[in-house]
């Protein structure tokens, strides 16, 4: 899948399925799926290094991680993200930050909003780069809002997120993320777009949705929101699968000789 094929996908009613990964070995399974995009998230910042929001991901992460998901699924539609303030410094700090995350293997890029960077998405786009929106719930803003809460559930809200994404397909934007908004609201603004949707926590109407692939693998079973639904149930396998192994230590068991050289 390419950028294009996203609004062919909504022309033909085709809902679009995106996964986020960050590293080789998870890449190297999903290469083999019918998912039709791999997102690799600022979100890396919380599932991977443990911090507690993605404000602490920077472009050397980002492009880090990039290489290591294109390496696993080099044939994979990979979107990475912007991180935070990497596209609010100005343009040219900006088409740095896009110039290391493209040449990381990245097909597209992600940014959060609109307002202030306007000049950033056009640039992109006119340059050849593939640009994803994202409304809703921003978490790069999670200060600013408050926490991590619905967004557009207010009539001025509401108006401001439809307003922003007609704005972002006038800019060229080639699908827009909704993250955590009503599923009225985002069926509203998906009918007034000529570009996808992809929800997470916006409801069935969306064009598309898009998971943590932890999230789904219900490998953090502490942290399950709303919409997170956990295809399965990877935790507790995994657990039972190392708990195995120490215990086939602590009897001898493991190694057998065929498992030894001679």
């Amino acid at each position: 899948m390419q950028a294009p094929d996203f609004i062919q996908a909504k022309a033909s009613q085709r809902k679009i399925s995106v996964v986020t990964c960050y590293d080789y070995t998870f890449a190297r399974l999903l290469a083999g799926s019918s998912v039709d995009a791999l997102l690799v998230g600022d979100s890396a910042a919380m599932v991977m290094h443990g911090h507690p929001s993605t404000l602490q991901a920077d472009v050397p992460m980002m492009a880090s991680h990039t290489q290591a998901v294109v390496r696993g699924a080099s044939d994979k539609f990979v979107v990475a993200d912007m991180p935070f303030l990497s596209y609010r410094k100005g343009l040219a700090v900006a088409m740095e930050a896009a110039d290391q995350l493209m040449r990381s293997g990245a097909k597209a890029l992600k940014l959060e909003g609109v307002a202030g960077h306007e000049d950033v998405i056009a640039h992109l786009v006119q340059s050849g780069i593939p640009v994803m929106g994202h409304l809703g719930l921003q978490p790069q803003s999670v200060h600013a809002i408050g926490g991590y809460c619905v967004q557009g559930r207010s009539e001025e809200s509401a108006r401001m997120i439809a307003a922003q994404a007609k704005q972002l397909e006038g800019l060229g934007a080639f699908a827009i993320v909704l993250e955590c908004v009503p599923a009225k609201l985002a069926r509203a603004v998906t009918a007034a777009l000529k570009i996808p949707t992809i929800g997470i926590g916006a409801g069935a109407d969306c064009d598309g949705q898009v998971l943590v692939l932890q999230d789904l693998l219900d490998m953090n079973p502490e942290f399950r929101p709303k919409f997170a639904r956990p295809f399965g149930q990877l935790s507790g396998r995994i657990a039972e699968a190392v708990e195995s192994f120490a215990s086939s230590v602590r009897a001898g068991s493991f190694p057998q000789p065929a498992e030894s050289y001679e």
